[in-house]
């Protein structure tokens, strides 16, 4: 993005004022009565074509536009160059100082939308909490009841793979941000959704928000230990495989 800086000093502006104060001579020739009654200047006092111009605030009207276009669209741009900063060198590296470099935005204007790292980090993850929810819609509905689970089983080993520090973001640094509990903010709760939704069918007469809390767990300790280099490599395409199709199988 490129920042445009506009100059606002007009050097036309301080000759304009010189110009005004010539006019006191005309007074002098107000001994003229004669054009004393030039009430011409009243006359065009009387034309409130610069009351016109005044209400003209056009130009204020025009100034909240920008904000409130912009107010929505900030902090999405901030939320994605954090997310992609992170990713690259870990959240140790998104500092306010960053983003402003990387987005243009001012760094006042940065410390104000988000005071702290953790307001930061928080609105990331509900970023990612959405994006997540909206893949497993997506996969769940291409493949149909009867390959619903595993396809969401794959996108959402998939997701966390491909993005691990928005995955932890969502469910390592902010706790306050519950999956299945309710009050949840929108975007965990709509994620938990899509899992009860996947599980209801092969709940046979099990709770299914039990169901999709089990789910869940499975899915997210399978991230976490291989992530962390705690299960054997070469089993991991046989873990999916089972958690995929095994597991969940009516009773």
């Amino acid at each position: 993005m490129t920042v445009v800086s506009i100059d606002r000093v007009s050097p036309t502006d301080p000759d304009a004022e010189p110009a005004e104060p010539n006019q006191p001579a005309a007074p002098a020739e107000s001994n003229a009565p004669a054009e004393s009654n030039a009430p011409a200047e009243p006359a065009e006092s009387n034309a409130p074509a610069e009351p016109a111009e005044s209400n003209a605030p056009a130009e204020p009207a025009e100034s909240n536009k920008p904000a409130a276009t912009d107010e929505p669209a900030e902090p999405a741009r901030v939320v994605a160059a954090a997310r992609l900063l992170a990713e690259a060198e870990g959240w140790a590296a998104v500092t306010r100082r960053r983003l402003a470099e990387r987005t243009g935005i001012d760094i006042e204007t940065l410390y104000r939308r988000f005071p702290d790292p953790a307001a930061l980090v928080a609105a990331v993850a509900l970023r990612g909490f959405a994006d997540l929810a909206v893949a497993l819609a997506a996969a769940r509905e291409a493949a149909g009841e009867d390959g619903a689970w595993p396809a969401v089983v794959t996108t959402y080993l998939d997701f966390a793979y491909a993005n691990p520090e928005v995955y932890d973001a969502m469910l390592a640094h902010t706790p306050d941000l519950t999956l299945g509990r309710d009050p949840a903010p929108g975007a965990p709760r709509a994620a938990f959704a899509e899992l009860r939704a996947v599980l209801t069918p092969l709940a046979a007469g099990r709770d299914p928000d039990t169901l999709a809390e089990i789910g869940w767990a499975l899915l997210h300790g399978t991230v976490m230990l291989t992530r962390g280099g705690r299960l054997r490599p070469e089993t991991q395409e046989q873990r999916e495989q089972l958690i995929a199709a095994g597991l969940f199988a009516t009773p």
